[in-house]
């Protein structure tokens, strides 16, 4: 064939437009089946403990999960006060949000405040038997009478008459919390600070579970709407909590997921035309890629029922793998030559490449995470079915096509670097100094933070740690557990610790406490409070007897003979007596159930003793367990088994090989690139100051696929001159698209997709120059 430009009929390379047509089908119904999902959660391991499996639930549908905190700041507090009521008011008893709280609710008016201090009796740690008797009352009326001469007059008249001994008061305090806000203008503001410019602030609870992508979508979306309708002027809005790093992780993925399909296609169709100069050559390509792409959602949609982002991701840069066993296929062609007598010049080394990439996966496919053997599937149903489709399906377009690679402008001056095999003793210096390098620093850095793969940035944790300060909403570290068969076995066994904690409180150990059993006592606690209380007649007389000379009316107290008289008749109260959205929102996030029973979660405040404070626990009969610590172990079992499954994969590569190969000599030489390209990818990793996490040991394995796929066709002996030439410019092909589309992963914001597309990449193009050096043959050889 002469010229430099593959022209093809319309008839020869139709059949290859309906091959693509019909794979590209395939494709379009398997994505319209696809249940694609974004959200974190269905990336974790499932646990290897009850309190793993607690922190997950939690993290998923919890009340925590739930909470959307929002700051305003950047404007004059005045105006600040002015946004912050626009939009509660424009958000408040909206579809999105159970409730919306930018001001004083449970210690002054609201619906929290009528439901507490109706029940207060039966809630508040101030009622005893001591507390009716007339010397007590006699002295609570004479503070109300104070209260009422005072500043605080309102206060006293709505809440005082009807409760003297003020038992509403220690009720409110310990529903609030440890809430540090300041009102201005009537609404919620952060603690004042020299150096923080003044920030409005708001608590929405939304009715969409914190991992619902889309429900937090709505939520979110809602509250920038009303912020905008607000007239914010120079006005910030600062949005925090689970849910909206839920949310912004999940528009992230989806972003990352469009960017790197959109550049893995031009990238790839780029590089074949460049290549192959034809569009049917093009179209051939991509039909085993096309293939393999839906053979991936297919297999992923059929084991787990769903698709998540970073598996599709991850899938669609697989264009730039999978599209290389056509271009060996098409590359290593010569014009007019019948297939059989093609895959029998690659034919070996095509399938041991198959099967090694294969093998290369199982660390993904068994490493225990959920979004990693996603990823593992995707990849080896892609690669598997784009390998089929190019032996069995591909020949035959090929030929009806008579499709063969341009031919190389003067093989003998692209063999010229077949020269540089005679120093390949060097090329085991950069694999030697990376060795030695890093075993001098003791191996790589292991991380095994799970927050080393949020994907949320440093400034948004900080503005949600100032805003969860300000709100007084824990932020759970180390936290007590205490377990149940039921709700109300939780709360008697919390009952019987709360001694403890107070005494770690008295001595300094713990700033404080929150329990559930602070705030709804045990029904068995409630009954002891109701019977302290006397009877009408009884409280009638002491209550007349206390006020004589006091100078109130007569009937002064009838609210407070008319509560306790209801309170005497009352059934106790249950968590699903709760009724107000707020305060049951609250419950629920330390009285949590999995199925199989109840927790208890009691957590601490501004801890200065952890040691005493899981003593106490233990001594409790309760457990302390560290949340981050629980979340750090889940991350160290996987990343061991990961480790693990590495060296399962390539103990089994290495079994292939030797039974491929037949010949020892040639398979050290392969294994020898493949490590020497491992172990500088790791030295160049560390050498940056990376951190390596689970997802990077994984990738590794990958690189070991690609790098099995290179040696082995540098590998084929007793080749021609042009045979040698198409061998090298076909694999700088592969490993251009190769290498191209992992950097691509490199540039996204999701870790996950970030930290694989790095590893690969590098360790694609060491795989290729050692493969090169290394198992290629010298001019002697050749």
């Amino acid at each position: 064939m002469s010229g430099r430009v593959l022209r093809v009929a319309l008839p020869g390379g139709l059949p290859i437009g309906l091959a693509l047509a019909g794979v590209l089908l395939a494709a379009a119904l398997a994505f319209a089946r696809a249940d694609i999902r974004t959200d974190m959660l269905s990336l974790l391991p499932t646990g290897e403990s009850a309190a793993a499996r607690l922190m997950l639930a939690e993290a998923g549908g919890g009340p925590a999960a739930r909470m959307i905190l929002a700051g305003i700041d950047g404007a004059p507090p005045a105006r600040l006060a002015a946004i912050s009521a626009a939009m509660g008011a424009a958000l408040r008893g909206t579809g999105p949000f159970e409730d919306v709280r930018n001001g004083p609710g449970a210690e002054t008016g609201g619906p929290e405040a009528a439901f507490l201090f109706g029940h207060r009796y039966l809630l508040s740690p101030a009622v005893d038997a001591d507390a009716f008797a007339e010397p007590a009352l006699r002295a609570a009326m004479r503070n109300v009478l104070r209260a009422l001469r005072s500043s605080a007059a309102p206060l006293a008249s709505q809440f005082g008459l009807a409760d003297p001994q003020g038992a509403f008061l220690p009720v409110a305090g310990a529903w609030i919390g440890a809430n540090q806000m300041r009102l201005r203008g009537g609404v919620w503001f952060a603690p004042d600070a020299a150096d923080e410019p003044p920030r409005a602030v708001m608590l929405l609870m939304t009715r969409a579970g914190g991992m619902d992508v889309a429900g937090q979508d709505a939520s979110v979306a809602a509250i920038r709407a009303a912020f905008a309708a607000a007239e914010p002027g120079s006005a910030r809005l600062v949005l925090g909590g689970p849910a909206v790093f839920a949310q912004e992780a999940a528009q992230s993925i989806r972003s990352d997921a469009l960017l790197v399909s959109i550049g893995s296609v031009v990238l790839v169709v780029a590089l074949l035309l460049w290549r192959f100069r034809s569009p049917w050559a093009i179209a051939a390509a991509l039909v085993p890629v096309a293939l393999g792409v839906a053979a991936g959602l297919a297999a992923v949609q059929a084991v787990f029922g769903f698709v998540h982002g970073v598996a599709l991701g991850f899938g669609m840069t697989m264009l730039g793998v999978t599209a290389d066993y056509p271009v060996l296929l098409i590359g290593h062609r010569k014009q007019g030559e019948a297939p059989p007598a093609t895959l029998r010049r690659i034919g070996r080394a095509f399938a041991l490449a198959v099967a090694a990439a294969l093998l290369g996966l199982t660390g993904m496919l068994f490493s225990g995470l959920a979004g990693l053997a996603q990823i593992g599937l995707f990849a080896a149903a892609g690669l598997a079915a784009a390998a089929v489709g190019t032996r069995f399906l591909l020949p035959s377009l090929i030929v009806a096509a008579d499709l063969a690679p341009v031919p190389l402008p003067g093989p003998a001056r692209l063999l010229r670097v077949e020269r540089l095999r005679a120093w390949r003793a060097w090329a085991l210096l950069p694999a030697g100094a990376a060795a030695l390098f890093l075993a001098v620093l003791g191996g790589p850095r292991i991380e095994h933070d799970l927050v080393a793969l949020s994907p949320v940035p440093a400034a948004a944790l900080a503005d949600d740690a100032a805003l969860r300060a300000a709100i007084g909403a824990p932020d759970a570290g180390l936290v007590g557990v205490v377990r149940g068969a039921t709700e109300q076995a939780v709360l008697e066994r919390e009952e019987a610790l709360l001694p403890a904690l107070d005494r770690l409180r008295a001595e300094g150990a713990i700033g404080g406490a929150e329990a559930a059993a602070r705030l709804l006592p045990s029904i068995a606690v409630q009954r002891a409070r109701r019977a302290a209380l006397p009877d009408d007649a009884e409280l009638a007389a002491r209550v007349e007897a206390a006020s004589e000379g006091l100078g109130f009316r007569a009937d002064a107290f009838a609210p407070f003979l008319r509560d306790v008289a209801a309170v005497r008749t009352a059934p106790p109260l249950t968590p699903e007596d709760v009724s107000p959205p707020l305060l049951r929102a609250r419950l629920a996030a330390l009285l949590p159930h999995d199925g199989a029973g109840w927790f208890g979660l009691i957590l601490p405040a501004d801890v200065r003793d952890p040691a005493r404070f899981a003593a106490a626990m233990r001594d409790g009969g309760a457990e302390a367990l560290d949340m981050g610590g629980e979340a750090n172990a889940l991350v160290a079992h996987v990343t061991e088994s990961a480790w693990r499954w590495l060296g399962i994969g390539a103990a089994a590569a290495l079994a292939a090989l030797l039974i491929g190969l037949r010949d020892a000599r040639m398979t050290a030489r392969v294994t020898a690139a493949v490590a020497g390209a491992v172990v500088v990818t790791l030295a160049l990793l560390t050498f940056a100051g990376v951190r390596l996490t689970l997802l990077h040991i994984v990738a590794l394995q990958f690189v070991c696929g690609i790098g099995l796929d290179y040696a082995l066709f540098f590998a084929r002996r007793r080749l021609d001159a042009e045979e040698r030439a198409r061998t090298l410019m076909t694999l700088f092909l592969c490993n251009a698209m190769t290498v191209g589309s992992f950097a691509m992963l490199a540039l996204c914001r999701t870790p996950i997709l970030r930290q694989i597309g790095a590893t690969v990449a590098v360790g694609a193009l060491a795989a290729l120059v050692l493969s090169f050096l290394l198992t290629g043959a010298a001019e002697s050889e050749a």
